[in-house]
């Protein structure tokens, strides 16, 4: 059974007197970099000029390049997106790491898949909010929390799994829970979901529905509204209540066609292919075609989301959703 740590399992900030340079100031950035210092931490953030920049300076941060902010800090936090860190951890922060200073990452990819390869004298250290930036802040500025996982992945002080703890309390996760991990496992799993269900699994599923119901006569928009529009509904009552409410929730019919259509269509070919797809992630073939297509500018990424952006079901659903503005809330 996993640990779950709350607050009373972090008994002593290991952060204080510390200076944290949050680097990036994004979805996540200003979710750590804020509620950190309502927790009464020492942050600046370390970014390029530019709209992030001066939203930090106008949320009252002191603000710098990032390697000025690696340089005055003990505890550089690298929440720029994945395909960056490399080169900005080489270029602007790897000069000015000092022995005894703490490097963490709110996700594993670049340290388990040796992008980002940091020298033997410093910390590594990671705690994942399991969720977006913005719920990460509200739910603190609420006083609750959103809840992490923690991994440590180098401790040269001795002191990396009371800071990576201290740094999940600082941004409130404590209060409800932070489970402890691998940068391993926190990389595959996550890697895995987002490919084989929550992102590729899911758009997959629905495009496929949607070419079945068009190419059997049914109107496009008919078709928009079983298989796409209604998902939003079937996930919040998953999320709110696991399959029992769900099921609870929805009709007789639909209980029935669950059990009985569900395993026709996710079969045991499709499980296989998710094993493969799990083989890719470990054995790092994904991860190098991600490095190595980012090296030449995205092209195969570029081609691939214009292809799937001019997919029938993305026009149909544009024209609906004129009709819905309230689906559009947070655009």
């Amino acid at each position: 059974m996993v640990k779950v740590y709350y607050d009373d399992s972090v008994k002593e900030n290991a952060l204080e007197g510390k200076t944290i340079a949050v680097v990036g100031y994004g979805s996540q950035g200003h979710a750590h970099a804020q509620n950190l210092r309502d927790n009464k931490n020492q942050v600046i953030i370390g970014i390029r000029e530019g709209k992030s920049a001066e939203a930090a300076r106008k949320d009252g941060f002191e603000v710098y390049p990032v390697g000025e902010a690696a340089k005055r800090a003990d505890v550089v936090m690298i929440l720029a997106p994945d395909e960056i860190q490399g080169k900005l951890y080489d270029n602007e922060i790897a000069p000015n790491l000092k022995e005894g200073n703490a490097l963490a990452f709110a996700h594993g990819f670049n340290i388990h898949f040796d992008v980002i390869k940091p020298p033997k004298n410093v910390d590594v250290f990671m705690v994942a909010p399991k969720g977006p930036g913005h719920l990460v802040r509200r739910t603190f500025a609420q006083g609750f929390a959103v809840p992490s996982l923690f991994a440590v992945y180098q401790d040269a002080t001795g002191k990396a799994r009371d800071l990576a703890l201290s740094y999940a309390k600082g941004i409130g996760s404590t209060r409800v829970g932070v489970l402890e991990t691998t940068f391993k496992e926190e990389t595959e799993t996550d890697l895995f979901g987002e490919q084989a269900v929550l992102c590729g699994g899911l758009t997959s599923m629905i495009m496929a529905g949607f070419e079945t119901l068009v190419e059997a006569g049914y109107q496009p928009e008919l078709a928009y509204f079983e298989v796409c529009h209604e998902m939003k509904l079937i996930v919040d009552l998953i999320y709110e209540g696991g399959f029992a409410k769900m099921r609870d929730s929805v009709s007789n019919t639909a209980e029935y066609g669950d059990y009985v259509s569900g395993p026709r269509v996710v079969t045991s070919d499709v499980k296989a292919n998710m094993k493969k797809v799990l083989d890719d992630i470990q054995n790092g073939n994904f991860a190098k075609d991600f490095v190595d297509d980012n090296a030449k500018g995205f092209p195969k990424f570029k081609e691939l989301r214009a292809k799937n952006a001019g997919h029938q079901i993305e026009t149909v659903g544009a024209e609906l959703r004129k009709m819905m503005p309230f689906v559009r809330e947070n655009d």
